[in-house]
């Protein structure tokens, strides 16, 4: 879906059986949800061609849970575009990561992380120490803003912004934040309420952080960067002091 996914090993890399098969999650769910690909699932589903009813349970089930995080966040998060075509790019990249951890936890790999566009899921430690990510500055992409330990047995973090691919986050109300980082301990909860929270701005964010166990940081257009009790940090770069 225009982006690029990655593995990251505690020590040795696992059979290459594996890969191919994790590659192979990775290459169905492009086929089926990229809007990028013009006989896709969803390509076909937007030209009127095949409806939601006709679509594969794979496609219907990631549908029902994109609705299901609209209700949760109050519209916030939505699985359509203003003009009703259905778009499902702000969960299936967090789905596809799921479904990876699974097969890799099926074959035995516990210490990995996975990576598809920047949105992370971490799996056990690297080399007994906790795996750690590194959140970019939207106003200067060539350095990052801290790095953040993820630890505790599965943890994930998801970034959604406009600094890599503009605008693309739809809301009534122009939001606040150029980028908002969400950790928490599944991909799907910080992939989602990310994007919630870009779309829906701080009333969203004190929503979010009361209701779920996340972290959150976020910075502004002017480069003002925020950050939630629940967002463990380890380095600061930025001229600006977390609140």
């Amino acid at each position: 879906m225009g982006t690029v996914a990655s593995l990251i090993f505690d020590q040795r890399r696992p059979d290459t059986s594996i890969l191919r098969a994790v590659e192979a999650l990775f290459y169905e769910d492009d086929k089926r949800f990229s809007l990028y690909r013009r006989e896709s699932e969803i390509s076909r589903i937007a030209r009127g061609e095949l409806s939601l009813i006709a679509s594969s349970a794979e496609f219907r089930d990631a549908y029902e849970l994109a609705a299901e995080w609209r209700l949760l966040s109050y519209g916030a998060f939505t699985p359509e575009r203003p003009d009703g075509t259905l778009d499902l790019s702000g969960i299936v990249k967090a789905l596809s990561i799921d479904k990876a951890r699974l097969a890799l936890e099926r074959n035995g790999i516990s210490n990995v992380i996975v990576d598809v566009g920047g949105d992370a899921l971490a799996m056990g430690t690297h080399r007994g120490a906790p795996w750690a990510a590194g959140i970019v500055d939207p106003l200067n992409r060539s350095r990052l803003l801290c790095s953040v330990p993820l630890e505790g047995g599965d943890c994930a973090i998801a970034t959604s912004g406009t600094s890599e691919r503009g605008e693309h986050i739809w809301s009534a109300h122009p939001s606040p934040y150029r980028q908002v980082t969400v950790l928490a301990q599944d991909i799907i909860t910080a992939d989602v309420l990310a994007t919630a929270i870009l779309a829906g701005g701080r009333e969203t964010r004190d929503d979010m952080t009361q209701r779920w166990n996340i972290g959150v940081l976020t910075v502004d257009h002017n480069g003002a960067l925020e950050m939630t009790p629940g967002m463990r940090t380890t380095t600061l770069t930025m001229n600006a002091a977390p609140t």
